[in-house]
């Protein structure tokens, strides 16, 4: 095996050239969290790693002037844990991106790294699916984006072209009385992997959902936005059978595998059972924004 080159560029016009160069033989580095322990079971075997930290796009917080956010590619989830204000606009994404490991894996491990591992359990993916983020990429041809849901294609896989590189996140502004949340099931109390994700954002006004957003992550190949969950809530005022109809949008939509952490059949039940809890706590904070 040859040895494995190290490139730290300034820009990210420089990263984008050597690591399309690299044709497809090369591996970004954000936080490093999966990619070196993938390099030490020989898992990875990279011709060259693009460490990407130095980027400084790729670093920033930016509360825009319209009240989005962007978030750089290299950003841990502890500096988002840190910055003043994401977490109140946007608590469900901060929890979600928190579960990521430990507090020691936090200050390296980011919701980009996250996004591009490609796994259908990643914490924070169903929560930005759910907050509608759009992320940027930039490759050979230039810069594009598209929305979260549509950037994992599989296990492992993401739709990103030979050469492209995640730049950010950008979650839109928050209408008042808006709220979100996260949360996941796992066999273990903490530092494990979902068994089932759901994030859930909501909009209020004068009791009645105006506008929703489900992301369930850990029951197919990919995470999913679900419409028909979203649907269901939209116009309601989150009475019963309203939330049991999302709920049911979410079981029907599950395509999970049987393994050692549960069986289609619990994934399944258990996506309903975190979409009501979820939608609870969503509620409860749009009451207070």
């Amino acid at each position: 095996m040859t040895d494995t080159r190290y490139l730290a560029p300034q820009t990210l016009d420089e990263a984008v050239s050597a690591f399309a160069a690299a044709q497809g033989a090369a591996r970004i580095l954000a936080g490093g969290t999966d990619l070196l322990v993938q390099m030490r079971a020989g898992i990875a075997r990279p011709g060259l790693i693009v460490d990407i930290k130095k980027i400084g796009e790729m670093n920033r917080i930016t509360e825009n002037a319209d009240g989005s956010f962007t978030i750089g590619a290299a950003v841990s989830a502890a500096a988002l844990a840190d910055h003043p204000r994401f977490g109140k606009v946007w608590p469900g994404v901060l929890e979600a991106v928190n579960l990521i490991g430990s507090k020691q894996v936090q200050g390296r491990a980011s919701p980009g790294g996250n996004l591009c591992n490609g796994s259908p359990a990643g914490d924070s993916v169903p929560a930005m699916v759910a907050a509608g983020a759009v992320v940027t990429v930039q490759g050979p041809n230039g810069r594009r984006q598209m929305p979260v849901e549509a950037f994992p294609a599989g296990p492992g896989k993401t739709n990103l072209a030979p050469g492209e590189i995640l730049v950010s996140f950008t979650l839109p502004a928050r209408p008042a009385g808006s709220g979100d949340a996260y949360l996941r099931m796992i066999p273990r109390t903490e530092m494990d992997i979902a068994v089932v994700g759901c994030g859930v954002s909501l909009t209020m006004k004068d009791g009645v959902c105006t506008a929703a957003r489900v992301g369930l992550g850990a029951v197919a190949p990919t995470v999913m936005l679900v419409e028909d969950a979203a649907k269901a809530l939209i116009g309601s005022r989150l009475e019963p059978a309203a939330i049991e109809a999302a709920a049911a949008a979410c079981r029907a939509a599950c395509r999970p595998i049987n393994d050692k952490r549960g069986t289609i059949a619990y994934r399944t039940k258990v996506a309903g059972v975190l979409l009501k809890r979820t939608v609870a706590i969503a509620a409860e904070r749009a009451s207070r924004s």
